[in-house]
C-alpha cells in the first residue's frame, strides 16, 4: 500500500510540473513578450488562463497526499529545507496573486503586477530546482532530523545547478506552450525563444547527469530509466522545434519537466529521504507511510478525486486547444 501511495504522489507531482511549468515559463518570458504591447501581453497570459488554477490543483493534491499518506516524511523534508520551502511559498503566492490581479482594474497601472509575475515565477523556479537538487544530494540535516543552522548549506554548487536548470526548463516549456496556444503574432518569437532555451536545458541535463553519477551513491535501477526518459523527451522536443511541429514538442517538454520530480522519487527507492550530513540518516517508504488502515481509508476518497482531476484537466485542454486570437475571452 505504501508503494501504491508513493506512485500516486509521483503522479501528482509529475502532473504539477508537467502542467504548471508552462505557467511559470510564460511568467518568466513575459518581459520579452509584451513590454511595449499591452494587448499582446494580455493575450500571452490569456493563453494559460483556462488552465492556470487547474494546474495549481495538482500541487494542492500532492501536498494532501504527502500529509495524509506519508506523515513521517513531510515533517523531516520541511525541517531539512525550511528556508527553501518558505521562499518557495512566497514565490508561489506572489506569482499567483499577480497573475490574477494584473488586469482586475482596466485603468490601473500594470507594471508592478507584471514585475510580480516575473519575479514570482523566477523565485518559484529557482526554489523548486534548489529543493529537488538538495533531495538528490540528501538534505543537510543532523542525525536527529533537525535543520542545520547554516542556511547556505542548501546552496551547494550541485543544487544551484538545479536551480538555474529549472529556470531554463520552465522557459523552454513556456515558449513551446506559447508556440501552440499563444496568439499568432507571438508564434515565431516563441519558437525562437524555445530554440534558444533548448541549449541551456540540454547542458543542464548533461551536466546534472554526469555530476550526479559522481556524487550520488546507492541509486536504484529505476534512476537510469527515468534519466533515459528525460533525454528521450528532450530529443523529441528538439525534433519538434527543428521541424516546426510545436504540438509534438509540447507533450514532450511537459514530460521532460515531470522527470526531475520522478527521478527524486525513484533515485534510491525504497529509501525516500537521506542526508548529506549523516549517511546513516535515512527513511524508507514503509517507515514514512501512515498505518495501512489509514492508507486504505484514504484511497476511498483520493482515487476518485485524482480520476476526476485528470478528466477535468483533459476536458479543459480539449475545449481550449485552439490558439488565442483577438476575439478570445481573456481571463487575466
Amino acid at each position: 500500500m505504501a508503494t501504491f501511495w508513493w506512485c500516486g504522489l509521483g503522479l501528482l507531482l509529475g502532473g504539477y510540473f508537467g502542467l504548471a511549468g508552462y505557467d511559470y515559463g510564460v511568467g518568466l518570458l513575459l518581459p520579452g513578450l509584451g513590454r511595449a504591447d499591452e494587448p499582446r501581453a494580455r493575450r500571452a497570459l490569456g493563453a494559460l488562463g483556462p488552465f492556470f488554477l487547474a494546474n495549481e490543483v495538482w500541487l494542492v493534491a500532492a501536498v494532501g497526499v504527502l500529509f495524509g499518506a506519508f506523515p513521517h516524511l513531510e515533517g523531516k523534508v520541511f525541517a531539512g529545507a525550511y528556508a527553501l520551502v518558505v521562499v518557495l511559498l512566497l514565490g508561489l503566492v506572489t506569482f499567483t496573486a499577480s497573475v490574477q490581479l494584473r488586469s482586475r482594474r482596466p485603468g490601473a497601472r500594470r507594471g508592478p503586477w507584471s514585475f510580480g509575475i516575473t519575479a514570482g515565477a523566477l523565485v518559484t523556479a529557482v526554489s523548486w530546482g534548489l529543493f529537488l537538487g538538495n533531495l538528490v544530494l540528501g538534505l543537510p540535516v543532523d542525525a536527529h532530523g533537525g535543520p542545520v543552522d547554516d542556511v547556505l548549506a542548501l546552496f551547494t554548487p550541485y543544487a544551484v545547478l538545479w536551480g538555474l536548470g529549472f529556470v531554463a526548463l520552465f522557459c523552454l516549456q513556456g515558449a513551446v506552450f506559447l508556440a501552440v496556444r499563444g496568439p499568432a503574432e507571438l508564434t515565431g518569437r516563441a519558437l525562437r525563444l524555445a530554440r534558444s532555451a533548448a541549449l541551456p536545458v540540454g547542458g543542464f541535463l548533461l551536466i546534472a547527469t554526469v555530476w550526479g553519477t559522481i556524487v550520488v551513491h546507492g541509486a536504484s535501477w529505476l534512476a537510469p530509466v527515468v534519466t533515459l526518459l528525460a533525454f528521450a523527451a528532450f530529443a523529441t522536443v528538439l525534433f519538434g522545434l527543428r521541424t516546426g511541429r510545436s504540438r509534438l514538442a509540447l507533450p514532450a517538454v511537459m514530460l521532460l519537466s515531470a522527470t526531475p520530480a520522478l527521478l527524486v522519487g525513484v533515485l534510491r527507492f525504497p529509501t525516500v529521504l537521506t542526508s548529506s550530513v549523516d549517511p546513516a540518516y535515512a527513511l524508507t517508504v514503509d517507515a514514512a507511510a501512515t498505518a495501512p488502515e489509514t492508507a486504505a481509508l484514504l484511497a476511498w476518497f483520493a482515487v476518485p478525486s485524482v480520476l476526476l482531476l485528470i478528466v477535468v484537466q483533459w476536458l479543459t485542454w480539449r475545449m481550449n486547444r485552439a490558439p488565442v486570437d483577438r476575439g478570445s475571452l481573456l481571463h487575466f
